[in-house]
């Protein structure tokens, strides 16, 4: 219970950064996923390979010129100079900025897979019958592409839950404010503090196990929608 109470903070900054990071990278990945589903442009090349970029990029490269861009003398200073700050990094904002980008292949790649699972004959029934895009989208791809929004929104958030590098280099380790809890795993290792490490770790395993097991259910019910 006391290490509970000592760890709370950092569960609570977790939850609320993997759900600002999710709710967001649901919001702005679905035009981008259902773009690269459908476009047959060459550029889809190239962006497939900027979404997939975080896959195999170091996270404290990220990392290091997300704090760059974020800092003072970036764009994410002349931004906190507009709210009265002077940076966006070692704030909660500027974990959710550094998430939302580490995060985006979680999100996008799967709404991409789901999309293309669909096909075009569901949507292009649905506007021979006069319905306009918008309605055709709302009613009939967003239904069936469940099981790739559930897919997405389970990754996301755990893949959020799970950073350490990004969230390391823009954020550090504050109390309250940007120590989550993969930093507080490393917080206790350097106090030696094993037995709580060992705590936070296992319920980390767990957490993720559980997440993975979704996420092969999720795709084993998208599977079945393709033709």
């Amino acid at each position: 219970m006391e290490l509970f109470l000592e760890i709370w903070p950092a569960i609570r900054l977790t939850l609320a950064l993997a759900g600002w990071t999710t709710v967001i990278l649901l919001v702005l990945g679905t035009p981008l996923a259902w773009w690269l589903a459908r476009s047959r442009s060459r550029w889809t090349v190239v962006v497939n390979a900027v979404v997939a970029l975080p896959l195999v990029l170091p996270p404290t490269v990220l990392g290091f010129y997300m704090l760059i861009l974020l800092g003072a003398n970036g764009p994410g200073g002349a931004v906190a100079g507009l709210l009265g700050g002077r940076t966006l990094a070692f704030s909660f904002p500027g974990l959710v900025i550094g998430s939302v980008f580490y995060s985006l292949p979680f999100v996008v790649q799967p709404l991409r897979n789901a999309f293309i699972a669909i096909g075009k004959e569901p949507l292009e029934a649905a506007l021979s019958l006069g319905f306009s895009f918008r309605k055709a989208f709302v009613l009939v791809i967003l239904p069936l592409a469940r099981p790739g929004y559930m897919s997405a929104a389970v990754l996301g958030f755990a893949h959020t839950v799970g950073e350490f590098g990004v969230v390391l280099m823009i954020g550090g380790n504050i109390e309250g404010e940007t120590k989550v809890l993969s930093i507080a795993v490393f917080d206790y290792v350097e106090q030696l503090r094993w037995a709580e490490a060992h705590v936070i770790a296992l319920g980390l395993v767990v957490f993720a196990f559980v997440a993975l097991a979704i996420t092969m259910g999720m795709d084993r019910r998208l599977s079945r929608v393709q033709p």
